[in-house]
């Protein structure tokens, strides 16, 4: 068989191109950004370290199954914000880590660590009507001082959204799991005090502190007299 002496034909080029074409239609890239409101409530009495690794903050969700596109989802910096946001107010001291367990600060009394279990979503086509539905579940894990274990849980969160007022799949998927954000973000405010480890931790914290204010009087006194 023989071949051009310039390359590729014409025809040959034209095939090239359109294929090219075609795999980059079938690839999205979701970029998720967001804003997230601060809970507002009472804090739990406690210093906490939180250490949001590097894979928690940059991650990103490929998605190339033969009977779907491609999707290259990037949730790290809007979950880093949501975790920030929340935690930084549950709590009446919160420590940014940006490592962990090295370097401890000697105040922190627990450390929490969230992580990416799974992310799953159901496109308009499969689920027969214009809605992205969007499941996410993060391990959270809770350390003492010592770096011993003191609480695992897991966190499932829900979104949806309609397609209908929305520019592109892109658009409406990103919205989709801003609201599975905000809903990860609300079970692990109203939650956490749930946690049987965690339970235990806030009634000792407690304890304390009532301990303390009863004895407050007493060295007051002792002082004047």
């Amino acid at each position: 068989m023989a071949f051009p002496k310039n390359g590729f034909s014409a025809v040959t080029k034209i095939i090239l191109i359109a294929a090219t074409l075609l795999a980059g239609a079938c690839s999205h890239t979701v970029q998720v950004g967001g804003e997230y409101p601060a809970p507002v409530g009472p804090q739990h009495p406690l210093t906490v370290g939180i250490y949001l690794s590097e894979g928690f903050s940059n991650f990103t969700y490929t998605e190339d199954a033969e009977d779907r596109d491609e999707w290259n989802i990037d949730t790290g910096r809007a979950q880093k914000a949501l975790f920030e946001t929340v935690l930084g107010s549950m709590f009446t001291e919160t420590v940014p880590l940006s490592q962990y367990p090295q370097n401890l600060p000697g105040d922190v009394e627990l450390v929490i660590v969230p992580e990416v279990r799974e992310l799953q979503f159901t496109m308009p086509r499969e689920t027969r009507v214009n809605i992205f539905e969007v499941w996410i579940k993060y391990d959270m894990h809770a350390y003492d001082q010592q770096g011993n274990s003191v609480a695992d849980w897991v966190i499932t969160a829900y979104g949806k959204t309609p397609t209908a007022f929305l520019k592109s799949r892109e658009d409406a998927l990103a919205q989709a799991i801003n609201v599975a954000l905000r809903d990860a973000g609300a079970t692990l405010y109203t939650g956490f005090a749930q946690v049987p480890g965690l339970r235990a931790i806030l009634a000792q914290k407690q304890r304390s502190l009532s301990m303390k204010e009863a004895d407050a009087p007493t060295e007051t006194a002792a002082g004047q007299d």
